[in-house]
């Protein structure tokens, strides 16, 4: 069930499939090189452990599915957005530190991809933040993010071990509408491209509306 405030599309991860070939191409990579590059852990009984914002999942690409934590538990995660969105950054991540300097969509060599049906999806943020910056700063921080200097209330969050992402928060009042922006570290197109881009946006709003990482 998605959040409150969750716009449902057609890309929402329940409704989403990981092509075979994705998992047959990372199980194929050399491990070394693969954490090397993307900054993952090698994980004895799972194959990787990566950061996704505060969370830690597992990938076992042997059995082709997606693990993280519960209590005392490792459980299967039902979330196959999130899956093609690390196994896309293990598999062509590169080995270079981001900048830290903001970078809006536009300014992106494949800047043209977010407009329209491709505009990034802040929606959801903006009905229930747009009025509540201290609520969207509470959890940032619970999911990670570390406060920057701009607009009302912005924070960069740790999306993936290289690739930080920017949210910057306009509050509304009488006379504005409230507004979020999204802008990156201008190395994110080493790691991914823009339709990738455009999902790990998604999968990193829909974190934040639902104040959790991981999909309960």
């Amino acid at each position: 069930m998605s959040p409150k405030g969750y716009r449902s599309a057609p890309e929402e991860p329940s409704l989403l499939k990981v092509p075979p070939s994705h998992w047959e191409e990372l199980a194929l990579l050399d491990p070394e090189d693969v954490c090397r590059r993307s900054k993952a852990e090698p994980d004895p009984d799972y194959g990787y452990r990566l950061s996704f914002l505060n969370r830690k999942v597992m990938v076992d690409y042997g059995s082709r599915r997606l693990l993280a934590t519960k209590g005392d538990r490792v459980e299967t995660l039902d979330d196959p957005l999130l899956a093609l969105i690390v196994i896309v950054y293990l598999k062509n991540a590169v080995d270079v530190e981001p900048e830290h300097r903001m970078t809006a969509a536009k300014e992106l060599r494949e800047g043209h991809f977010f407009t329209g049906v491709h505009s990034l999806d802040v929606a959801g943020l903006i009905e229930k933040f747009g009025r509540d910056p201290n609520g969207f700063a509470a959890v940032a921080e619970t999911l990670g993010g570390i406060r920057e200097p701009h607009a009302d209330v912005s924070y960069r969050l740790p999306a993936l071990p290289r690739v930080p992402l920017y949210y910057l928060l306009w509050e509304g009042d009488e006379d504005f509408d409230p507004n979020i922006t999204v802008c990156f570290d201008r190395t994110i197109e080493h790691h991914f491209a823009a339709d990738a881009i455009w999902g790990l946006v998604k999968r990193v709003s829909y974190a934040l509306v639902a104040g959790s990482a991981i999909r309960d």
